[in-house]
């Protein structure tokens, strides 16, 4: 049996967790892959610079785009060849520069979906820790001074060293696989009390059971 002393001491535990993971949930600004700039969608053709003004990009279509393009329409049969794209072989307007398909931005919004999902994951994990330590002081607390109940402080010692070890890769399949553990470790924590709680089947501990089985349930909705 404990006293408020040791649950004092795992309440400190778990507002350590819960400082660090807040730092973890704070917004910070996404990661984007550099845009290539305006010019460098200018192909050259022939000798020269390297980069054509708008100009020089006519003069050079006049030259030589036309024969291109006409010879490549006389040659219905051609299949192309492995690893080569279908391109539009619609004319280009004088100064129309050809430009290169560009993946990047898909590849953008997908490492953003995935951050946002990791983001739900961990604001869902701080309102559960948040919530419990509130239950813990103002419900919890005032009927341990009445009852001693069992508890164990350690699950909060490592509740609280696995969210410090989170908020050290902030990213990667290390931080996925921390606040898994986090999200296992706060489940255990809750599921204890809840056992513990069910040794005194006093209406007094109604009330901190069912705040506790609500926390217990959203934290199982992740």
């Amino acid at each position: 049996m404990a006293g408020p002393a040791t649950l004092l001491a795992s309440i400190g535990h778990q507002a350590g967790a819960l400082r660090m993971l807040r730092a973890v949930a704070a917004p910070h600004p996404p990661h984007s892959p550099p845009q290539p700039s305006h010019s460098q969608t200018f192909s050259t053709r022939g000798s020269g610079p390297a980069w054509h003004s708008l100009g020089e990009e006519a003069e050079v279509f006049k030259a030589g785009g036309a024969q291109e393009l006409e010879g490549e329409r006389r040659a219905p049969g051609k299949s192309p060849k492995e690893g080569e794209e279908i391109g539009d072989l619609s004319p280009l307007s004088p100064g129309e520069p050809r430009t290169e398909k560009l993946t990047w931005p898909r590849l953008a919004r997908c490492e953003t979906l995935r951050e946002m999902a990791l983001r739900s994951k961990m604001s869902r994990l701080v309102e559960a820790t948040s919530q419990l330590v509130q239950v813990e002081q103002a419900l919890l607390l005032p009927l341990l001074q009445q009852h001693p109940l069992p508890l164990h402080p350690k699950d909060s010692i490592e509740f609280r060293n696995i969210c410090s070890h989170m908020a050290l890769q902030r990213e990667g399949q290390q931080f996925e696989r921390d606040l898994h553990e986090a999200h296992q470790c706060l489940k255990t924590i809750i599921e204890k009390l809840l056992c513990s709680l069910a040794i005194f089947p006093s209406d007094s501990y109604i009330p901190v059971r069912s705040a506790l089985r609500q926390i217990l349930q959203n934290l199982l909705a992740m």
